[in-house]
């Protein structure tokens, strides 16, 4: 009586499973069939993170379970913190709102930027089609055509706040390669920055990631419209062989180890997140989708054409994981980063 009382319990278990599993898949489709979701992109219109999100939505949206419209909210500002902590602490958080954000933004409050008013532990981030690699890029009419010229010469840089990405690289470079970067802020984006340089504003941007500028000024390098100083990131491009790397050019181990965190947030490409709160069922369809979407033949040629280098992807786990190894760094090393990120 006891086995056969355990049999039809187990099949009755064994049942309701079975029967749940296309019923949790119906209700993500259920849920987003007929939506029209957000996509808030933290930077201005016409770069390269703007540009791609617009490529990538629809795919997601074929790819996630009721293929809802997705539409781009532009929320540039303070290098991609304004956008991050409305997502963090004002956005919904049913799935409905997504977030494409610089990848200096999951790293501020590691470096003590009080504007970072979110942790970024708790959001979900979904994945990156590549990784990047940033330049320190000047207009060809600057009289600097090296490292040792840069190190003379005071150059006007482009950057959106004092604290943003292209900042704090430029700090960085000031203080490890004992260049002459002078920040001037106020840009809303890169491509404002860009423009600027071509009306003769500016002598360059300390931190340009090669994707976007093969992306949105395509004809700059065949025509010899800029020069390229010094590259970092995770790796050397093989892409730029007579741009020197800047792990190769740091003569103390505090300098390089303080580099290896620094480019942390390269490592991580351009990511793509859900805010914290968001239904775990609802954030497995989502990652599911990106991923899906970063290996799509038709996304991989688009991105192709447009020159994006979207073709590097990381998931959104390896994303975490990146994020959840900085904020072990040792207090020493992250201490000297809160400097150069806290300078003004």
């Amino acid at each position: 009586m006891r086995r056969n009382a355990f049999t039809v319990l187990a099949g009755f278990c064994l049942a309701s499973l079975v029967a749940a599993a296309p019923a949790r898949a119906d209700a993500i489709e259920d849920f987003y069939k007929g939506k029209t979701l957000s996509m808030i992109v933290s930077s201005s219109t016409g770069g390269g993170y703007d540009t791609l999100a617009r490529m990538l939505t629809k795919y997601v949206s074929r790819h996630l379970p009721g293929s809802p419209n997705i539409v781009i909210r532009n929320m540039p500002g303070a290098g991609g913190i304004v956008a991050t902590n409305h997502l963090y602490s004002i956005a919904p958080k049913d799935g409905t709102v997504l977030g494409a954000v610089q990848n200096n933004t999951p790293f501020e409050p590691l470096f003590g930027t009080k504007e970072a008013q979110y942790d970024a532990s708790k959001f979900f981030w979904l994945g990156s089609p590549s990784v990047e690699t940033s330049i320190l890029t000047i207009w060809h009419t600057s009289p600097v055509n090296n490292l040792e010229d840069a190190r003379k010469i005071e150059l006007k840089m482009g950057s959106s706040g004092a604290n943003s990405t292209p900042s704090f690289y430029g700090r960085l470079l000031n203080e490890t390669l004992g260049v002459k970067l002078k920040l001037i802020v106020g840009y809303p984006g890169q491509n404002d920055a860009l423009l600027a340089m071509e009306r003769g504003e500016l002598d360059g941007y300390p931190s340009v990631f090669y994707n976007s500028l093969v992306a949105t000024r395509p004809q700059w390098l065949p025509e010899k419209k800029v020069k390229l100083i010094v590259q970092y990131g995770a790796e050397k491009l093989p892409q730029l062989p007579d741009v020197p790397f800047v792990m190769d050019l740091l003569k103390t181990e505090e300098d390089r180890q303080l580099w290896r965190i620094a480019v942390g947030p390269i490592a991580t490409g351009r990511p793509y997140l859900l805010p914290p709160g968001t239904p775990p069922e609802r954030v497995a369809a989502m990652r599911k989708a990106f991923w899906d979407s970063f290996n799509d033949k038709e996304f991989l040629a688009e991105q192709a054409r447009a020159n994006l280098g979207a073709d590097t992807p990381r998931t959104g786990e390896q994303i975490q994981d990146i994020i959840a190894q900085a904020y072990k760094s040792p207090p020493a090393v992250v201490e000297r980063l809160k400097k150069l990120q806290q300078s003004q």
